[in-house]
């Protein structure tokens, strides 16, 4: 009797945490990905800023994988999902049957219908995004130095942040330490200070799904930095020239994108129901309706917390949802009874704005600055995979605090030149 088979499209958080904890399982098990590694997505901002390298934050799905020997990983970009033939579309062409099937295939940047915004503000999801971003915030410093006029070096050190989430916060944040810190003795004719941070919030405050008063304490960080804040403005209009900000045009050479994600284009593969951001609708078991053998996790998934509100797209939640689909599916192979319905248990939401300064919601308790810094810094590294990259990057943070130095400011890729 050919045993069930297994597929998992995606190997974010949730996928990674299905496939691990079906290790051994008596199933076959195929994860999908279109690339080759799994990539700690909370700490990109770190890399698009120079203060880590893409290898720190990122591991091969393989080597985590290979003590699974009923795991097999497969590089591929999904195109299609055949619910009547069960079967996963590769590429267009290759067909991978399923008996029950993941999908973790996590988020997108959305534009709000501004898709022509994406080249001027590019957003933060791969690595790709990190050193591109990368890229042109140390290549406007560059130009700043070589700037024939005032006005050119102007615009060449003005960054715009859009979105006042923990992205935009966190980003805004080591951008102004990365201009008025890290690189304060590195050129000559600019004073790497006079760097410009706007940071674009179109609702009241930033960190809105945090209580007030670490939303508060979070923005009284980003003006200690140098950051500019402005609040309840919605930008207008998007271009290689800047931005508007209502009707106030701001002329800047690097923005950055962080307001809005979409989910990824599963619920068109399945032709399901879906909620106003693209998520898949599911039942309380993650599956979707009519489908038992179809599950959805992560970012992917439209599912309802206890007050009635979305679960946010947040690493623990996909991790805690893959694991128990995982459960789920071993109760099933071994003819037991299923698990009660999943519950996200929340250990709190974080965000950093830089060196000694965070925010921290427990639920039982609040906490900002140094203690909530120290607690953001310990939780990321214990997510991290590999002891290798925790403990350089904890060493690579050691040294960034005691030298006040950004150790990857690395101009690479395409336009290096």
């Amino acid at each position: 009797m050919a045993r069930p088979r297994i597929v998992i499209v995606g190997a974010g958080f949730g996928g990674l945490s299905a496939a691990s904890h079906l290790a051994g399982a008596d199933a076959d098990v195929t994860v999908i990905d279109r690339r080759n590694y799994h990539l700690f997505q909370p700490l990109l901002y770190q890399v698009a800023t120079a203060g880590l390298s893409p290898a720190q934050i990122a591991s091969p799905i393989r080597a985590i994988l290979r003590k699974a020997a009923n795991v097999r990983v497969m590089l591929g970009k999904v195109s299609g999902i055949d619910r009547e033939r069960r079967v996963v579309v590769v590429e267009d062409r290759d067909e991978i049957a399923y008996d029950t099937l993941v999908l973790a295939t996590g988020a997108r940047h959305s534009y709000f219908g501004h898709d022509d915004w994406e080249d001027a503000a590019p957003g933060l999801k791969k690595l790709d995004d990190a050193t591109g971003i990368r890229r042109h915030i140390l290549t406007a410093f560059e130009h700043a130095e070589q700037a024939p006029t005032p006005e050119v070096r102007r615009r060449f050190l003005t960054f715009v942040v859009i979105g006042g989430g923990p992205t935009g916060v966190e980003m805004a944040g080591a951008i102004a330490e990365l201009a008025h810190v890290a690189l304060r003795h590195d050129f000559r004719a600019i004073a790497s200070s006079e760097a410009r941070i706007v940071l674009i919030e179109s609702g009241p405050r930033v960190l809105g799904t945090f209580p007030p008063m670490l939303s508060e304490a979070a923005q009284r960080s980003l003006v200690d930095l140098g950051v500019e804040v402005r609040l309840g403005m919605p930008v207008t209009a998007c271009s290689e020239e800047g931005v508007v900000i209502g009707n106030e045009p701001l002329e800047a050479a690097t923005i950055v994108w962080g307001a809005g994600v979409m989910a990824s284009a599963a619920a068109h593969w399945l032709d399901a129901g879906k909620d106003r951001i693209g998520r898949v609708i599911v039942g309380p078991d993650l599956s979707v309706p009519g489908h038992p053998e179809i599950f959805v996790i992560g970012d992917t998934a439209h599912v309802l917390a206890a007050d009635g509100k979305p679960l946010p797209g947040l690493a623990p939640v996909a991790k805690q949802q893959g694991a128990y689909v995982a459960r789920l599916l071993r109760a099933r192979l071994g003819g037991k009874a299923a698990p009660p319905p999943f519950r996200y248990r929340s250990w709190g939401t974080m965000a950093t704005i830089g060196r000694r300064a965070a925010v921290a919601d427990l639920g039982w308790v609040k906490l900002d600055g140094t203690l909530a810094w120290l607690l953001w810094g310990a939780v990321h590294v214990s997510f991290l995979i590999g002891f290798r990259n925790r403990l350089v990057v904890i060493l690579d943070w050691m040294w960034s605090y005691v030298t006040f130095q950004s150790g990857a400011r690395l101009i690479t890729g395409p336009g290096s030149h």
